[in-house]
């Protein structure tokens, strides 16, 4: 990430090289989504990003808590012994009827159980039953009596933005247990307070004036001064008709939903409505805009959504015209930069996270995906949907404010002063933010605080990490119950048979745990000096890898191959299943160890801990490998037991292809490239990633224009010269011309391929 904040270069070295939590804050326009994309992007962790809300979770690239964590709607209280009150309007759970209600499938338990930094993003609408309720439900789930099970969390949010919401109601019977509704208010956190981290440094805002009005006003010290700086910019009888590129920024969905349906109804010409492409599962309640998108020529429209390609032609909040509409087409003018662009149809997608059967890595499936244009009607916007959004001009409706920290949102959505248009005089009730954040704010780390804490934690982290990757005594139990799980007088079970087998292995991972349990009180010998001596760790390391790395592989080999040989008889799922989950169990532990190794190797080079580096060739194709190898030995003695395309594992659904090293994540646009390359149909490539086969011909279009492939790959060879022919003396902007001209002699997909060929 380019010109990284202090702060946020702490936040990236505690999530990657501590197991430290981490609250995550800081002003309006700090730059905590752009932190929060670069954490997912580099960090070695199996990590899941949930948010309170659809929105917000779709915003971030997530999931909803309940969801994730099969949590009820209604509120919680943190103890088994009161009992659970229902009414007509309010639900109350307690931790015996949680988890007694509690059905979780085993995709999530698996996720939940390999899971390793849970990031929480608008942590500010978080309530603080439902983080309780949260780390209850993974202490449950992961056996683990640790805050969160032992997870890492990165709490993400501003405290003055939204609040949580707590009915009257409810909060009668909460108060009872907790002191506020913040997310700091919860058990949890009270017990295990989050490391505070501030990002100070704005980039949205240049001007000093404005920041110190900000500042005061966030901070509950807004000043008569203050409000009679601000004052200056009200203008109760601004036109806005007669100065476009102002947004009106209100407290209610009603007025802002009026506004902008009087202005569209008020602009002459036709009416467009557009539809977006929607494939498989994506819930109506998570649509991030309009499904029908009703525009008119002139109408004032605003992205809702960064431009992801090279060029950057718009941001999240960017104003614009509509200059030009057509049924597939969309132009948007900007004014001040005298530019016009074509709008292109942006992909959300809605998600779950699944452990890959192979890696054990946790991965995003995607469920389905919502294709439309990132706009939406911008004479009006609630000051709650702002957020997050960057403005150049906006008139302020700021009469009504009835929340705590609005008239702060309103005001921190704009880039500087030049814009601002105030509709009423500024009063200071109502504008005053919450005393518990403000008390809260307190906690931030001092500089000294962040440095000493860092060099603690990441030693800490070191140690566990090391000892925690040579622990099996949890292993060998697991060996020891299914051992015993045999029962050898059942003479017509094909499990008997292999009693012999099981006590084998469990005597050879019995012989590790002392030598392993030794090597780990070395370690901690080693760690509970003062300074600790890396380069002798690694030496220790490396001969105990050596020591103990065949021996617990072979054990995954010999596994796999016990469940390769048994498939070929009947009534034996159960069994295959018991042997699988072994399995997992053994496979995650050898995966470990190998990036102890890496781990101890990449921290006396000094270089960063990052996925990149704590990643190898051998570790993601560990697996695959092995089945590669089995299938060969089998098919070299016993060709009945395998067919040429035929799984070695029979009972799972795990696709069993090569697994290369991940990289960065690629855009839409690269990961449509990558299979176009290996020769599969545009139905083909829609099929494979949940899209619409217009959207993936939105793809090739792009791909045209970018010179990655060549028109004559996708359209034959007289349809080209055709399309030649006919843009000859073609100029206008829009191919609305063209369309009307040729119509069904040309489709809007053709027209717009052979444009960007020729641009």
């Amino acid at each position: 990430m380019q010109n990284v904040s202090e702060a946020a270069a702490y936040t990236l070295q505690f999530i990657n090289q501590t197991q430290k939590s981490i609250f995550l804050t800081g002003k309006a326009g700090t730059g905590k989504t752009t932190l929060l994309r670069e954490i997912i992007a580099t960090t070695h962790k199996n990590t899941v990003v949930v948010a309170p809300t659809g929105i917000a979770a779709l915003n971030a690239g997530g999931v909803t808590i309940h969801s994730m964590f099969q949590l009820p709607f209604s509120a919680f209280i943190p103890s088994y012994d009161v009992n659970p009150q229902f009414t007509d309007t309010v639900k109350f759970e307690n931790k015996e009827t949680l988890r007694r209600h509690f059905k979780m499938n085993n995709l999530k338990r698996n996720v939940i159980k390999n899971m390793e930094l849970l990031i929480i993003d608008e942590v500010s609408m978080l309530r603080a039953d439902l983080l309780d309720a949260i780390d209850f439900m993974m202490q449950t789930v992961r056996r683990n009596s640790k805050a969160f099970g032992g997870v890492q969390v990165l709490f993400i949010g501003d405290l003055l933005q939204l609040p949580p919401v707590i009915r009257d109601e409810e909060w009668r019977t909460l108060r009872n247990y907790y002191k506020g509704k913040f997310f700091f208010h919860s058990h949890v956190i009270q017990q295990y307070p989050p490391l505070y981290i501030e990002l100070s440094k704005i980039y949205r805002q240049t001007d000093d004036d404005f920041i110190s009005v900000l500042n005061n006003l966030r901070n509950n010290q807004i000043s008569s001064q203050d409000v009679q700086f601000l004052n200056q910019y009200v203008k109760p009888d601004f036109d806005l008709k007669n100065n476009p590129g102002y947004i009106t920024l209100t407290t209610h969905n009603a007025k802002a939903d009026s506004i902008n349906e009087q202005s569209i109804n008020d602009l002459a010409g036709n009416e467009y409505t557009y539809q977006p492409f929607i494939v498989s599962d994506f819930p109506e309640k998570i649509f991030p805009v309009e499904e029908n998108l009703k525009l008119k020529v002139g109408a004032q429209v605003m992205f809702v959504k960064n431009d992801l390609s090279f060029e950057k032609r718009y941001f999240n909040g960017k104003m614009g015209i509509i200059k030009s509409l057509s049924p597939e087409e969309i132009f948007v003018h900007f004014p001040e930069e005298n530019k016009t662009i074509e709008v292109e149809k942006y992909e959300w997608k809605n998600i779950r996270y699944k452990v890959n059967e192979l890696t054990k890595e946790i991965e995003e499936e995607v469920l389905g995906t919502f294709a439309h244009y990132p706009l939406k009607l911008a004479w009006a916007i609630t000051v709650h949907k702002s957020q997050g959004l960057t403005f150049d001009k906006a008139a302020l409706d700021v009469s009504q404010v009835f929340l705590p920290g609005q008239a702060y949102v309103a005001l921190s959505r704009l880039r500087s002063l030049n814009g601002l248009i105030l509709l009423s005089q500024m009063q200071m009730n109502g504008i005053s933010n919450d005393q518990d954040v403000m008390d809260y704010a307190l906690n931030k780390a001092t500089d000294d605080t962040l440095k000493k804490s860092l060099h603690f934690e990441t030693k800490k982290f070191i140690h566990n990490y090391l000892i925690n990757s040579f622990n099996w005594a949890d292993l060998a139990q697991e060996w020891r119950n299914h051992r015993f799980s045999y029962n050898e007088n059942a003479v017509a079970s094909e499990k008997s048979k292999h009693a012999i087998w099981a006590q084998k292995r469990l005597e050879a991972i019995d012989m590790l745990i002392d030598p392993a349990q030794k090597f780990i009180n070395q370690l901690n010998k080693i760690f509970n000096k003062e300074t600790v001596d890396l380069f002798f760790v690694k030496e220790r390391v490396e001969a105990a890898y050596d020591y103990f790395f065949n021996p617990m592989d072979k054990l995954v080999t010999d596994l796999l191959m016990k469940m390769a040989e048994i498939q070929k008889f009947k009534k034996v799922k159960e069994y295959y299943e018991e042997l699988a989950i072994l399995e997992d169990l053994q496979t995650k532990a050898v995966l470990r160890l190998m990036k102890a190794k890496l781990l101890i190797e990449i921290v006396v080079s000094g270089e960063t801990i990052c996925k990149e580096k704590l990643s190898s060739s051998a570790i993601k194709n560990f697996k695959i490998n092995k089945l590669d190898k089995i299938r060969e030995d089998y098919k070299m003695t016993s060709t009945d037991i395998f067919k040429d395309d035929e799984p070695v594992v029979r009972y799972t659904s795990a696709k069993i292809d090569k697994i290369n090293p991940k990289t960065n994540k690629k855009t839409t646009v690269e990961e449509t490239y990558d299979l176009w390359i290996q020769k599969h149909s545009v139905k083909d490539i829609a099929r494979l990633r949940t899209l619409t086969v217009q959207t993936v011909e939105t793809h090739l279009i792009k791909l045209i224009q970018a010179k990655k492939i060549e028109i004559s790959d996708v359209l034959p060879y007289d349809k080209i010269l055709a399309l030649k022919e006919a843009f000859q003396s073609y100029q206008e902007e829009s191919l609305n011309g063209l369309k009307e001209k040729y119509g069904e002699e040309f489709t809007w997909v053709e027209l717009k391929m052979f444009k960007a060929s020729i641009n």
